[in-house]
């Protein structure tokens, strides 16, 4: 069994020369249940399913993206694998049905590129607000590491709190110090993320 984080806890990934190299990131959410719409409430109907898109944004040392090239400095679904071949998003889930991982994106840290020292994982739900969606429809969010080399999970960071009005997340970060890689749990809401440019200026 892995590290059950919480909230800021940081842990280190390589320290001690583990040999940690290829990390597969999971990231997974439920919606919740419940009846919208209809006369009086009296009538249930299924709401329209919420596509949550996982993302990674790069950053430098300096805390900011490393480049305006959309392709350089972000793992997307319409840019499944970063240039350098470190860093490889496994596909989008429109729906968010089924156990485990929603979507997972891979991560061999020996080939991150030396300008790289942020990888921040960021959810946010696709045209939130024209779909009057948010995260407070969303249950059970979770950020997980899995040493892929040993198939053991090394943390996970179950994301509890209440996120109503919320179309985005920054779920965690992978980042270098002293050399090092470590994973910080942050879990932090933000509101206006329908498309994913909103997280990435948080970075410019």
């Amino acid at each position: 069994m892995g590290i059950n984080l919480q909230k800021g806890q940081k842990i280190d990934l390589t320290k001690g020369g583990g040999g940690l190299r290829q990390v597969m990131v999971g990231l997974g959410w439920d919606e919740a249940q419940g009846s919208v719409g209809g006369l009086l409430g009296l009538f249930k109907s299924k709401p329209e399913s919420i596509d949550c898109d996982a993302s990674v944004i790069l950053c430098g040392a300096n805390g900011k993206i490393i480049s305006n090239d959309i392709k350089q400095t972000c793992v997307f679904f319409g840019n499944l694998r970063h240039p350098s071949g470190a860093i490889v998003h496994q596909g989008d889930n429109l729906t968010g049905a089924g156990e485990g991982d929603d979507e997972q994106i891979m991560v061999n840290l020996q080939q991150v590129p030396a300008d790289v020292d942020k990888m921040v994982f960021v959810v946010n739900i696709y045209d939130a607000r024209a779909r009057n969606q948010h995260f407070g429809m969303i249950k059970n969010a979770f950020i997980r590491l899995v040493d892929m080399d040993k198939k053991t999970e090394i943390c996970k960071f179950n994301l509890s709190e209440n996120y109503s009005n919320m179309t985005g997340l920054v779920v965690g970060e992978i980042y270098r110090k002293n050399g090092e890689w470590k994973f910080n749990a942050i879990g932090q809401p933000v509101r206006e993320a329908s498309r994913l440019d909103a997280l990435i200026k948080l970075y410019v």
